[in-house]
């Protein structure tokens, strides 16, 4: 278990490696360079080129490279960028734990909506609540996140004013008014994953109640809800695996719905750095999303071996 463990991580070292390395390429291949961004269109070579070296640009891409991977690993710090010249690590601080408090919402909820909504539609197949479970994930993962917002604000927030129509209440505001402001964006981002993990929870364990085990354990008399938890484990993996990959996928999304509910989360400093075309600000947040989906695939992947022993041995 322990070798399969420091196997994965590894991997996921290399990986993060190699898509650091191809979003360096590609921010520093583009035709606006940061020295004519910043100086204009209007400036000399010899201009240019003291920028450049002021900025250590005009070293090899490859040493850039190591340079800027060498103050991330030691030291934490991913810059400043040539645009603003604002601290990465400042605008990280700022505005990732709002986005990743709207993501973790989202997902807790998805989960917890998701996960006894799948089992019920498996071990009830064909009632009335199966029916009302696939109908519900068909229109979970048919309406856009984006429009369901809208519609939410309408409703909820203007015509009602149970909730406010945008923005974001921090903690020191109060435990009520936080929550209020957070309650509709974590429901329009989750409601997508509470179709998907449904779904497939639902599959995987009918899947597992169909197996021979499962109906020798139930010919010999086992109780119903033993039998269950024993085919639930069973089911368990592939759920895990679509849970890790739906909470990575979630920060892409949750930058649409922030947009909508006026949340200054990631989402206002990416679009404000593309804007700006700060190419190094968009390198680092999408940097940033990568970590955060190859850490939630290697827990999984743990998660995953812990309930499956097979799979552990095979490690």
């Amino acid at each position: 278990m322990l070798r399969l463990i420091v196997g994965r991580l590894l991997f996921s070292v290399a990986t993060l490696l190699l898509v650091g390395l191809i979003l360096f390429l590609l921010t520093r291949l583009l035709a606006d360079t940061p020295a004519r961004i910043v100086l204009g269109i209007e400036a000399s070579e010899a201009q240019i080129a003291v920028f450049n070296r002021d900025h250590g640009l005009d070293r090899p891409i490859l040493t850039q490279y190591l340079d800027w991977l060498g103050r991330i690993v030691l030291q934490g710090d991913f810059g400043k960028s040539f645009i603003t010249g604002l601290a990465m690590n400042a605008e990280l601080a700022r505005s990732m734990p709002i986005t990743f408090e709207l993501v973790v919402l989202a997902f807790v909820f998805a989960l917890a909506l998701a996960l006894p909504l799948g089992i019920l539609s498996a071990v009830l197949e064909g009632r009335s609540i199966d029916h009302v479970a696939r109908v519900f994930a068909v229109a979970g993962v048919s309406i856009p996140g984006f429009w369901l917002g809208l519609m939410l604000i309408r409703f909820f927030a203007v015509e009602w004013g149970w909730f406010p129509p945008g923005g974001f209440s921090p903690l020191s505001s109060g435990l009520g008014p936080h929550l209020r402001s957070v309650s509709l964006p974590a429901f329009a981002l989750g409601i997508y994953y509470v179709a998907i993990l449904s779904r497939m929870t639902r599959s995987s364990l009918l899947e597992v109640l169909g197996t021979d085990y499962v109906r020798t354990a139930r010919s010999l008399g086992l109780p119903r809800w033993r039998v269950l938890i024993y085919a639930l484990k069973n089911a368990l993996p592939p759920v895990v695996s679509i849970a890790a990959m739906s909470f990575g996928y979630m920060f892409g999304w949750a930058l649409i719905v922030e947009h909508v509910f006026n949340i200054p989360g990631m989402s206002r400093a990416l679009l404000t750095a593309i804007g700006q075309r700060d190419y190094f600000m968009v390198q680092t947040v999408v940097y940033v999303f990568t970590a955060i989906f190859i850490a939630a695939n290697l827990i999984a992947d743990v998660l995953n071996r812990a309930l499956n022993p097979k799979l552990a041995g095979a490690g």
